[in-house]
């Protein structure tokens, strides 16, 4: 059993009592929270190991709660939301949540976003030695991308991009996020300049570049990269 606790933060009482007993189930200690006052003071004095954080909160905006954390806490946050604008995924990824999960959900999705976040905990910015995804395996120490055995030979910005989404494998990494990485603050908006570039590494490392399984489209948000094999 899985003994990681977890803080639910969210004022629906309905979603608090499907919630808890469904973590708990799946083994997890579950903390809850009404609002974002809660939330902070309870992760610093209840040490979760991830959050479950609603954006609309009596007290404050979900995203300040974010932005409050990510300032002391590298804790893992999921948001669960009804808010299904593209700019409100957006905004909470690039201050710093982990993964995003609208409302209505399946309680099977949400446990293996937590599991998938729970693991990326304490190796935010590193990957194994040697990394297989799909039929894809990649070499960072010595810079080698192959595929069925066969060297991928990638551009440069083409690698980078593509160690940057192994890196967090798993989890969606926004289009902002990408830009300014990979091409540096100035390229922030640039968007089409993006898609070009994962055509490029799709037609590479994908048995069909048409249907994707390494690296999958997350419409209007960004880019996540299958869980390593």
């Amino acid at each position: 059993m899985n003994q990681s606790r977890i803080l639910v933060v969210d004022d629906e009482p309905q979603i608090q009592r499907f919630l808890k007993p469904s973590l708990t189930a799946a083994g997890y200690e579950v903390i809850e929270a009404l609002n974002g006052g809660e939330a902070l003071k309870f992760v610093a004095t209840q040490a979760p190991d991830l959050v479950i954080l609603d954006l609309g909160l009596p007290d404050m905006d979900g995203k300040a709660v974010i932005a409050s954390l990510r300032a002391w806490s590298d804790i893992p946050i999921i948001i669960l939301s009804a808010r299904d604008r593209e700019s409100e995924k957006i905004a909470a990824l690039d201050l710093g949540a982990d993964d995003y999960v609208e409302k209505p959900f399946g309680i099977g999705e949400l446990t293996a976003r937590i599991r998938t976040a729970l693991r990326h905990r304490g190796r935010r910015d590193a990957i194994p030695s040697v990394m297989d995804v799909d039929d894809l395996t990649i070499d960072p120490i010595k810079r080698l991308v192959s595929r069925e055995g066969e060297t991928v030979h990638l551009t440069p910005k083409e690698y980078d991009l593509l160690l940057l989404l192994a890196r967090h494998a798993g989890r969606v990494v926004t289009h902002r996020t990408l830009l300014t990485s990979v091409w540096g603050p100035a390229h922030g908006e640039d968007l089409h300049y993006l898609r070009v570039f994962i055509g490029q590494l799709r037609q590479k490392i994908e048995r069909d570049p048409t249907q994707p399984r390494i690296v999958r489209t997350e419409p209007g948000v960004g880019y996540r990269m299958a869980e390593p094999d």
